[in-house]
């Protein structure tokens, strides 16, 4: 079952700049920070306590980042049954549970073809 919205997905041309920008002028702290290849982290922030947080992503790890909308991520207690479940409800899935450093996540998308991903 999904929980909470988990992380939103802004593409930053700096990392580092929008880091320095989210915690010391916005007050965010830092969830998490861990390296994601040769020149990139993941790294998560937000206000203190709260469920949702941003997702600082580097723009040059996405080829369309200017096209790409928000990167809605739904936090599941289970991903796996969730994903059983919603592909038998008949919502269509373009990626099945992955499991990543970061996390396991799974792609689907809505009537509008809008897509979201599950964490588990």
């Amino acid at each position: 079952m999904i929980k909470q919205i988990a992380t939103v997905a802004v593409y930053v041309e700096d990392q580092q700049k929008a880091l320095e920008f989210w915690t010391q002028k916005a007050g965010f702290e830092v969830y998490a920070n861990h390296p994601m290849g040769p020149a990139a982290n993941w790294i998560e922030v937000g206000p203190k306590g709260a469920g949702s947080r941003l997702v600082l992503y580097p723009r040059t790890m996405m080829k369309n980042w200017q096209e790409q909308k928000a990167s809605i991520v739904f936090e599941c207690d289970d991903i796996h049954q969730t994903y059983e479940r919603m592909a038998a409800n008949g919502v269509t899935f373009l990626q099945a549970p992955n499991q990543m450093a970061w996390g396991t996540y799974a792609t689907f998308e809505d009537v509008d073809g809008n897509q979201y991903l599950l964490k588990g």
